[in-house]
Protein backbone atom coordinates (compact mmCIF):
# COMPACT_ATOMS: atom_id res chain seq x y z
CA UNK A 1 0.00 0.00 0.00
CA UNK A 2 1.32 3.61 -1.51
CA UNK A 3 1.51 5.79 1.69
CA UNK A 4 0.50 9.35 0.61
CA UNK A 5 2.77 12.41 1.55
CA UNK A 6 0.53 14.62 4.05
CA UNK A 7 -1.59 17.71 2.47
CA UNK A 8 -0.31 20.70 3.36
CA UNK A 9 -1.69 22.88 5.62
CA UNK A 10 -3.14 26.36 5.99
CA UNK A 11 0.47 28.03 6.81
CA UNK A 12 2.16 25.89 3.85
CA UNK A 13 0.09 27.01 1.29
CA UNK A 14 0.54 30.41 2.60
CA UNK A 15 4.30 30.08 2.52
CA UNK A 16 4.11 28.39 -1.33
CA UNK A 17 1.96 31.12 -2.54
CA UNK A 18 4.40 33.97 -0.89
CA UNK A 19 7.34 31.71 -2.47
CA UNK A 20 5.45 31.37 -5.97
CA UNK A 21 4.35 35.57 -6.30
CA UNK A 22 8.06 36.24 -5.56
CA UNK A 23 9.46 33.83 -8.14
CA UNK A 24 6.79 34.53 -10.36
CA UNK A 25 7.06 38.10 -9.98
CA UNK A 26 9.85 41.09 -10.65
CA UNK A 27 12.86 40.41 -13.04
CA UNK A 28 15.85 41.96 -12.03
CA UNK A 29 15.32 44.25 -15.08
CA UNK A 30 11.86 45.15 -13.97
CA UNK A 31 13.27 46.31 -10.15
CA UNK A 32 16.08 48.47 -12.36
CA UNK A 33 13.55 49.99 -14.55
CA UNK A 34 11.12 50.93 -11.19
CA UNK A 35 14.38 52.26 -9.57
CA UNK A 36 16.41 54.19 -11.92
CA UNK A 37 14.02 54.17 -15.30
CA UNK A 38 13.80 52.99 -19.08
CA UNK A 39 17.47 54.31 -19.63
CA UNK A 40 18.98 51.59 -17.95
CA UNK A 41 17.20 49.09 -20.80
CA UNK A 42 18.14 51.37 -23.47
CA UNK A 43 21.70 51.39 -22.44
CA UNK A 44 21.91 47.50 -22.19
CA UNK A 45 20.56 46.66 -25.47
CA UNK A 46 23.27 49.56 -27.06
CA UNK A 47 26.39 48.19 -25.16
CA UNK A 48 28.66 47.37 -27.29
CA UNK A 49 30.17 44.26 -28.84
CA UNK A 50 33.17 44.33 -26.65
CA UNK A 51 31.71 45.08 -23.81
CA UNK A 52 29.33 42.08 -24.22
CA UNK A 53 33.09 39.83 -24.83
CA UNK A 54 34.01 41.60 -21.63
CA UNK A 55 30.62 40.58 -19.26
CA UNK A 56 30.34 37.23 -20.96
CA UNK A 57 34.05 36.58 -19.93
CA UNK A 58 33.60 38.08 -16.86
CA UNK A 59 30.62 35.85 -15.88
CA UNK A 60 31.97 32.61 -16.98
CA UNK A 61 35.00 33.51 -14.26
CA UNK A 62 32.66 34.39 -11.50
CA UNK A 63 30.01 31.68 -12.13
CA UNK A 64 33.33 28.89 -12.02
CA UNK A 65 34.63 30.88 -8.78
CA UNK A 66 30.92 30.44 -7.51
CA UNK A 67 31.02 27.05 -8.53
CA UNK A 68 33.90 25.71 -6.20
CA UNK A 69 32.46 28.07 -3.83
CA UNK A 70 29.11 26.01 -3.75
CA UNK A 71 30.60 22.52 -3.61
CA UNK A 72 32.21 23.32 -0.32
CA UNK A 73 30.52 23.11 2.86
CA UNK A 74 30.68 26.58 4.35
CA UNK A 75 30.31 25.42 7.97
CA UNK A 76 28.25 28.14 9.17
CA UNK A 77 26.72 27.80 12.68
CA UNK A 78 24.06 25.82 12.76
CA UNK A 79 21.65 28.51 14.54
CA UNK A 80 23.07 31.44 12.31
CA UNK A 81 20.71 33.55 11.00
CA UNK A 82 21.19 35.05 7.18
CA UNK A 83 23.31 37.97 7.40
CA UNK A 84 21.36 39.85 4.62
CA UNK A 85 22.11 42.93 5.42
CA UNK A 86 25.84 42.72 6.02
CA UNK A 87 25.93 40.90 2.11
CA UNK A 88 24.23 43.57 0.77
CA UNK A 89 26.74 46.04 2.02
CA UNK A 90 29.63 44.15 0.69
CA UNK A 91 27.82 43.73 -2.95
CA UNK A 92 27.16 47.91 -2.44
CA UNK A 93 30.91 48.21 -1.79
CA UNK A 94 31.80 45.89 -4.52
CA UNK A 95 29.57 47.53 -6.51
CA UNK A 96 31.10 51.23 -5.99
CA UNK A 97 34.21 49.98 -7.96
CA UNK A 98 32.13 48.75 -11.09
CA UNK A 99 30.44 52.63 -10.73
CA UNK A 100 33.80 54.51 -10.78
CA UNK A 101 35.62 52.31 -13.20
CA UNK A 102 33.05 50.89 -15.31
CA UNK A 103 32.78 47.93 -17.59
CA UNK A 104 36.74 47.76 -16.79
CA UNK A 105 36.52 46.83 -13.52
CA UNK A 106 34.10 43.99 -14.29
CA UNK A 107 36.66 40.98 -14.15
CA UNK A 108 37.82 41.88 -10.69
CA UNK A 109 34.37 43.18 -9.24
CA UNK A 110 31.99 40.71 -10.63
CA UNK A 111 33.86 37.06 -9.04
CA UNK A 112 33.95 39.18 -6.01
CA UNK A 113 30.50 40.45 -5.74
CA UNK A 114 29.08 37.19 -7.13
CA UNK A 115 30.73 35.12 -4.16
CA UNK A 116 29.38 37.67 -1.67
CA UNK A 117 25.82 37.20 -3.17
CA UNK A 118 26.25 32.88 -3.07
CA UNK A 119 27.91 33.16 0.53
CA UNK A 120 24.05 34.78 1.31
CA UNK A 121 22.26 32.51 -1.03
CA UNK A 122 23.84 29.30 0.95
CA UNK A 123 22.78 31.05 4.59
CA UNK A 124 19.53 31.31 3.19
CA UNK A 125 19.38 27.83 1.57
CA UNK A 126 20.90 26.27 5.00
CA UNK A 127 17.89 28.63 7.07
CA UNK A 128 15.52 26.06 5.11
CA UNK A 129 17.34 22.87 6.21
CA UNK A 130 19.57 22.06 2.78
CA UNK A 131 22.60 20.67 3.82
CA UNK A 132 25.75 22.25 2.40
CA UNK A 133 27.82 19.84 2.59
CA UNK A 134 26.09 17.89 0.20
CA UNK A 135 26.65 18.90 -3.97
CA UNK A 136 23.24 18.60 -4.63
CA UNK A 137 22.50 21.65 -2.19
CA UNK A 138 25.19 23.44 -3.57
CA UNK A 139 23.72 23.24 -7.15
CA UNK A 140 20.50 24.41 -5.89
CA UNK A 141 22.85 27.91 -4.60
CA UNK A 142 23.79 28.10 -7.86
CA UNK A 143 20.53 27.86 -9.43
CA UNK A 144 19.20 30.84 -7.67
CA UNK A 145 21.74 33.32 -10.05
CA UNK A 146 19.59 31.74 -13.12
CA UNK A 147 16.29 33.48 -11.84
CA UNK A 148 17.34 37.34 -12.60
CA UNK A 149 16.55 37.04 -16.24
CA UNK A 150 13.98 37.30 -18.81
CA UNK A 151 11.24 34.68 -19.22
CA UNK A 152 11.42 32.17 -22.47
CA UNK A 153 9.13 33.04 -24.88
CA UNK A 154 7.92 29.28 -24.53
CA UNK A 155 7.56 29.68 -20.97
CA UNK A 156 4.91 32.43 -21.31
CA UNK A 157 1.71 31.23 -19.37
CA UNK A 158 3.67 28.61 -17.43
CA UNK A 159 5.92 28.85 -14.71
CA UNK A 160 8.93 30.81 -15.03
CA UNK A 161 10.44 29.12 -12.02
CA UNK A 162 10.03 25.37 -12.84
CA UNK A 163 10.56 26.25 -17.02
CA UNK A 164 14.11 26.94 -15.19
CA UNK A 165 14.46 24.14 -13.11
CA UNK A 166 13.93 22.14 -15.84
CA UNK A 167 16.77 23.33 -18.13
CA UNK A 168 18.99 23.08 -15.33
CA UNK A 169 18.52 20.14 -14.32
CA UNK A 170 19.20 18.18 -17.67
CA UNK A 171 22.48 16.20 -17.23
CA UNK A 172 22.69 17.10 -13.37
CA UNK A 173 21.95 14.06 -12.22
CA UNK A 174 25.33 12.47 -13.33
CA UNK A 175 27.26 15.23 -12.57
CA UNK A 176 25.90 14.55 -8.69
CA UNK A 177 27.09 10.74 -8.98
CA UNK A 178 30.30 11.87 -10.02
CA UNK A 179 31.13 14.79 -7.57
CA UNK A 180 29.80 12.11 -4.58
CA UNK A 181 32.12 9.66 -6.04
CA UNK A 182 35.41 11.59 -7.19
CA UNK A 183 35.29 14.15 -4.57
CA UNK A 184 36.19 18.01 -5.72
CA UNK A 185 38.74 17.10 -7.86
CA UNK A 186 35.97 17.02 -10.55
CA UNK A 187 34.68 20.00 -9.46
CA UNK A 188 35.29 21.99 -13.15
CA UNK A 189 35.13 18.61 -15.13
CA UNK A 190 34.23 18.85 -18.79
CA UNK A 191 30.59 17.13 -17.50
CA UNK A 192 29.72 20.96 -15.67
CA UNK A 193 30.60 22.86 -18.91
CA UNK A 194 26.93 22.44 -20.62
CA UNK A 195 25.57 23.35 -16.85
CA UNK A 196 27.71 26.12 -16.69
CA UNK A 197 26.62 27.11 -19.98
CA UNK A 198 23.05 27.42 -19.43
CA UNK A 199 23.57 29.08 -16.03
CA UNK A 200 25.77 31.64 -17.68
CA UNK A 201 23.13 32.39 -20.16
CA UNK A 202 20.16 33.36 -17.89
CA UNK A 203 22.79 34.68 -15.00
CA UNK A 204 24.39 36.77 -17.64
CA UNK A 205 20.84 39.01 -18.63
CA UNK A 206 21.09 40.64 -14.99
CA UNK A 207 25.13 41.02 -15.23
CA UNK A 208 24.12 43.07 -18.14
CA UNK A 209 21.26 44.92 -16.79
CA UNK A 210 23.48 45.52 -13.59
CA UNK A 211 26.36 46.70 -15.75
CA UNK A 212 24.33 48.81 -18.12
CA UNK A 213 22.60 50.65 -14.74
CA UNK A 214 26.49 51.49 -13.37
CA UNK A 215 27.54 52.76 -16.73
CA UNK A 216 24.65 55.53 -16.88
CA UNK A 217 26.94 58.50 -16.06
CA UNK A 218 24.65 60.00 -13.56
CA UNK A 219 24.99 57.50 -11.75
CA UNK A 220 28.77 57.38 -10.92
CA UNK A 221 30.08 55.18 -7.37
CA UNK A 222 27.61 56.32 -5.43
CA UNK A 223 24.45 54.99 -7.81
CA UNK A 224 26.91 51.77 -8.82
CA UNK A 225 26.77 50.61 -4.91
CA UNK A 226 22.72 51.16 -5.21
CA UNK A 227 23.04 48.97 -7.99
CA UNK A 228 24.59 46.07 -6.71
CA UNK A 229 22.84 46.53 -3.15
CA UNK A 230 19.39 46.10 -5.53
CA UNK A 231 21.22 43.03 -7.52
CA UNK A 232 21.62 41.35 -4.11
CA UNK A 233 18.35 42.17 -2.68
CA UNK A 234 16.87 40.25 -5.78
CA UNK A 235 18.73 37.51 -5.77
CA UNK A 236 17.89 36.94 -2.32
CA UNK A 237 14.42 37.18 -2.50
CA UNK A 238 14.91 34.77 -5.50
CA UNK A 239 16.66 32.38 -2.94
CA UNK A 240 13.74 32.60 -0.11
CA UNK A 241 11.10 31.17 -2.63
CA UNK A 242 13.19 28.84 -4.46
CA UNK A 243 14.55 26.91 -0.78
CA UNK A 244 10.74 27.41 0.52
CA UNK A 245 9.69 25.30 -2.00
CA UNK A 246 12.56 22.90 -2.10
CA UNK A 247 11.67 22.97 1.92
CA UNK A 248 8.41 21.69 1.07
CA UNK A 249 9.03 19.53 -1.35
CA UNK A 250 11.25 17.52 0.94
CA UNK A 251 8.11 17.22 3.31
CA UNK A 252 4.92 16.79 0.73
CA UNK A 253 6.94 15.21 -2.31
CA UNK A 254 7.97 17.10 -5.74
CA UNK A 255 4.71 16.61 -7.47
CA UNK A 256 2.40 17.52 -4.79
CA UNK A 257 3.69 21.27 -4.26
CA UNK A 258 4.33 21.60 -7.75
CA UNK A 259 0.10 20.57 -8.27
CA UNK A 260 -0.15 23.40 -5.58
CA UNK A 261 1.80 25.96 -6.86
CA UNK A 262 0.40 26.05 -10.36
CA UNK A 263 -2.85 26.17 -9.02
CA UNK A 264 -1.71 29.31 -6.97
CA UNK A 265 -0.13 30.64 -10.01
CA UNK A 266 -3.29 29.78 -12.37
CA UNK A 267 -5.35 31.51 -9.71
CA UNK A 268 -3.50 34.58 -9.71
CA UNK A 269 -3.09 34.65 -13.32
CA UNK A 270 -7.03 34.90 -13.26
CA UNK A 271 -7.57 37.30 -11.11
CA UNK A 272 -5.07 39.60 -12.53
CA UNK A 273 -6.45 38.60 -15.88
CA UNK A 274 -2.96 37.82 -17.14
CA UNK A 275 -4.16 34.42 -18.98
Amino acid sequence: MTIMPPRMSRDELADLAEAMRTLEGETFAMRLMRLFGGQVRFLGRALPDYARKAIAVATDAALKTALRFALRSLKLGAGAKPRNRLHQAAAAATGALGGAFGIAATAVELPVSTTILLRSIAEIARENGEDLANPEAGFACLNVLALGGEPDAAGMGRSRYYETRAQLAQGLADVNFMLVKQGLAAELSPMLMPYLSRLGARFGVAVTEKLAAQAVPVIGAVGGAAVNAAFAQHFQAMARGHFAVRRLERQHGAEMVRFEYERLLGEQKRATGTV
